[in-house]
Order: structure tokens, then sequence, then C-alpha cells
């Protein structure tokens, strides 16, 4: 990838090093910044996925792009690591409105990186880029909790995500690997809940066979029914 430092001007590089100099300074709790120096407007950060999520126990590869316009324009937010979330397209491109119609010159690169993580804790269906992972969070949130950790499983907690690009074919069969794994999952937890429902119904004929054990036993008395 190009630079465009050279068409950045002198205001604009000392407000990038300033944001980068805090961001090495003061660093942010589960955000670990990889900084370019030969480029500024190029900033990468690995997310650790929050407790409590299905992305809880990955780490992701997120990217800033800043543009010439910076600060009065919010820079382009990509995840670098393949995730399954309503605001991750298929490219990874992030939809916040942090980085849209929300954004203030005044907010900086800690404050895009927060939004990027809480993005995690708490998606946002109702602009997503991802239509699926929108409509099952909203439908089906037990099974859109299962396509999305296994994408973590899958893509975020192995370190090769971090050192070397994937092919668009290795991104097919991972992604063909994941919507099986989830098809699989899926499948077994109809055939568990067949086994329950079938367990309760077996014990309710029971039940109903030995109360109709005990009246007739007890009908045997009665001269009408002996």
């Amino acid at each position: 990838m190009v630079s465009n430092v050279e068409n950045l001007n002198p205001q604009l590089m000392r407000i990038l090093a300033k944001e980068v100099q805090s961001l090495k300074q003061e660093p942010l709790e589960g955000i670990d910044i990889i900084l370019d120096d030969k480029d500024i407007t190029s900033v990468e950060a690995i997310l650790d996925g929050p407790a409590d999520t299905p992305y809880f126990g990955g780490r992701f590869k997120v990217k800033l792009s800043i543009g010439k316009d910076f600060p009065a324009s919010p820079p382009l937010g990509f995840f670098l690591t393949k995730i399954f979330h309503p605001n991750v397209s298929a490219r990874g491109e992030i939809c916040v409105n942090t980085l849209k119609k929300d954004w203030k010159s005044d907010l900086g690169l800690k404050h895009v990186l927060l939004t990027i993580k809480c993005l995690l804790i708490v998606p946002n269906p109702e602009s997503a880029l991802n239509e699926e992972a929108g409509k099952l969070l909203l439908e089906r949130y037990d099974d859109y909790c299962a396509r999305a950790k296994l994408y973590t499983d899958i893509h975020a907690k192995s370190s090769s995500h971090q050192s070397k690009p994937s092919t668009s074919n290795n991104d097919s069969n991972d992604e063909a690997s994941a919507n099986k794994k989830a098809c699989n999952v899926s499948l077994k937890k109809k055939s568990d809940k067949m086994a329950k429902d079938k367990k309760k119904t077996l014990k309710r004929l029971w039940k109903l066979a030995k109360i109709f054990t005990l009246e007739r036993e007890k009908l045997k008395h009665f001269p009408c029914f002996s």
C-alpha cells in the first residue's frame, strides 16, 4: 500500500504525531496498538474480545486509515480479522455512527478504537452491513452467538491471522467451514431437543400407564366391574 504522507499538510502531521504519542504513552485496556513509523496515516490495533460476548477469547486486528481531511473527516475503519458481526461487512468495513454522522473533529483515534470495541459488546442490527448476522441477532440470538463464536474460534484464536493475509480461496474455505460447523451446532441442538421431548413424552406415558393400572385394580373391588 502506498503511503499518502506526502499529501498531508504540516498541521495534520503534527496532529497525527500527537495522537500517536498519546496512544503510546496511555495504552488502552484490551487494545494493543501497532504503529507504522513509515506511514502514520495507517494505525492498526489488536482488540481483545470482550467477556460475556461470543467474541471473548479472540484477538481481532483492526485498521484505521486516515485521510488528508482528518480530523475534519473521520478515519476509515476495517476489521482485518474475519468476524461475524452485524456491523462488519464481508470485506471488513465497519459501520458505526462515530465514523459517520456522529463524527466530531475533537474525538480522536482513542475514541474511535474504544467505540469499535464497544461495538463488539453492543452490536447495532439497525445499521447492519451483514444482513444475515443482523437478522439472526434479532430473531434467533442463540444461533447468532453460535455462529459468531465459531468465527472467533476459527479466525481470531490463531496467531496466523496477525502475520499473513489470507487468500480469497482460504477465505472461502474458512467461511464454508464456519457455516458447516454452525449447521452442525444447529442440528445437534435440534437433535438434543428432540431427545429431551421424547424422554418427557415417555415419562408422561409411563405415568399414565401406572395411573391406569392402579385405577383398574381399584375397580376390581366393585362387583359390576369384576
